[in-house]
């Protein structure tokens, strides 16, 4: 039989714990942003990463407020996508096959006159300042768009330094003391693989944000690849099958807190939907609180 340790006295513990080190100074965060301070409550350690963007970090409001305003034209997104893909410098007609000779022209000249381009020899044109992705420039918009439009604190990708985020988390937002999460997807569909929504899952499950909502900027349905997508890659043990409903215009709802958007006519509309959607589901509404029910008649009609 192995000999018996001798139990420690209440005053040996007592010397033990006064004798170790103290415990170091906790992280504290740079700012009061509440999307991050949030995150911090969830027992996460968030860090906003300043992201590679087409223009200086200290560009004027009204500068930002004027290139903002262009970038909510889809057809200009597109124009962009193709810019950023020519480092060395383009022609106008060079940076995608769905607009017009002439609005190309005019996308680069707006871009010369934001003063994020300038206009090189032969009629072509080249990004001051060269970016590899065109991803942060779409997080920023609709970071910057939650913010103006519907009041959010927002913060562009964040590291969680955890196991099992996956990644960066693109957009987090906060407001009335709830968490909102966005997964901002530029590429096509066609683009997309299944580890893309299950990494978006994983996310999901390990911060438990009030709404979650995977948008993809592009035109085309979300039906044919998106959606099933994220219902296969959907775990089932955590709460059966998914049965997504459609509430709009390529606007799916997966649960009542978790949503499916794309750019189809006014990206940010979409995601204003979603929002308000989601917001409206977790409100338990005045029927609720005074005690009436939805099969009841007269007020739940």
């Amino acid at each position: 039989m192995p000999p018996q340790r001798k139990k420690r006295s209440a005053r040996d513990l007592e010397i033990h714990e006064v004798s170790a080190s103290p415990p170091a100074p906790p992280k504290r965060l740079a700012s009061s942003n509440e999307a991050l301070s949030m995150l911090l409550r969830r027992g996460f350690h968030p860090e906003s990463v300043r992201s590679e963007l087409p223009f200086p970090e200290n560009m004027d409001k009204v500068s930002a407020d004027r290139f903002a305003d262009w970038f909510g034209h889809y057809a200009f997104r597109l124009f962009l996508r193709g810019a950023i893909r020519k480092p060395e410098g383009f022609l106008p007609v060079e940076t995608t096959r769905y607009l017009t000779p002439e609005q190309s022209k005019r996308y680069a000249e707006v871009l010369v006159e934001l003063g994020t381009a300038e206009e090189a020899r032969a009629g072509r044109y080249r990004l001051k300042l060269a970016v590899t992705s065109f991803g942060p420039m779409l997080e920023w918009y609709v970071a910057r768009e939650l913010e103006y439009r519907f009041g959010f604190d927002v913060a562009t990708g964040v590291k969680l330094h955890v196991r099992g985020a996956g990644g960066d988390l693109d957009v987090v937002a906060a407001a009335e003391g709830k968490l909102i999460y966005l997964e901002v997807k530029s590429s096509p569909p066609k683009n997309l693989a299944a580890n893309t929504a299950a990494a978006f899952w994983e996310r999901v499950f390990l911060l438990q944000p009030f709404l979650s909502i995977f948008v993809v900027d592009t035109a085309l349905r979300l039906s044919d690849k998106i959606l099933p997508m994220l219902v296969t890659t959907f775990p089932e043990q955590k709460n059966g099958r998914l049965d997504p409903k459609r509430i709009g215009s390529r606007l799916w709802a997966l649960t009542p807190h978790v949503y499916a958007v794309n750019g189809h006519r006014d990206l940010m509309a979409n995601i204003g939907k979603a929002i308000a959607e989601g917001f409206r589901a977790g409100s338990p509404g005045i029927i609720e609180s005074i005690g009436y029910h939805s099969g009841s008649r007269g007020l739940c009609r």
